[in-house]
């Protein structure tokens, strides 16, 4: 039998006992009352144990659930971390590759105009030989013809 209806069984007794007028108690078989209690006592035990077992239980999982979430943060935490770094690298890639580029780029315009300059003098080496030489042809033209 459970507590529960131990418990009716023990409020059904004290509600059918005999009343006494005027003072406000009852006639009750104790030996009844007794049984009923003692009835409690032997079931409310295993009734204990059902119940801290089932609180024990709801902490289990409760503890169980608090550990998982922490984990699932911890994890979503870490992925976030692992995301940010990923952006700021390829922001440092990319203002590296600019960079780079860019130093590519003033290299590449330094060695035109370097390649430029150095043609432009040799020809102008050339240019002044070639006058040279065209005044000297006109000189022994000249010469040839007096």
């Amino acid at each position: 039998m459970e507590v529960l209806e131990l418990i009716d069984m023990l409020e059904d007794v004290v509600d059918k006992a005999f009343g006494i007028p005027l003072i406000g108690k009852a006639i009750m078989d104790r030996d009844e009352l007794l049984d009923l209690i003692e009835e409690i006592r032997i079931n409310l035990p295993d009734d204990l144990k059902q119940a801290k077992w089932v609180k024990d239980e709801r902490q289990r999982i409760l503890d169980d659930a608090n550990k998982e979430a922490a984990s699932i943060i911890k994890l979503a935490e870490e992925k976030m971390a692992s995301l940010i770094d990923d952006h700021e690298i390829t922001q440092r890639a990319y203002a590296q590759a600019n960079e780079i580029v860019s130093g590519a780029q003033n290299n590449a315009r330094e060695i035109r105009m370097s390649t430029k300059q150095y043609v432009d003098d040799h020809m102008a080496n050339l240019e002044s030989k070639l006058e040279k030489m065209i005044s000297t042809v006109r000189e022994n033209r000249s010469e040839l013809k007096k």
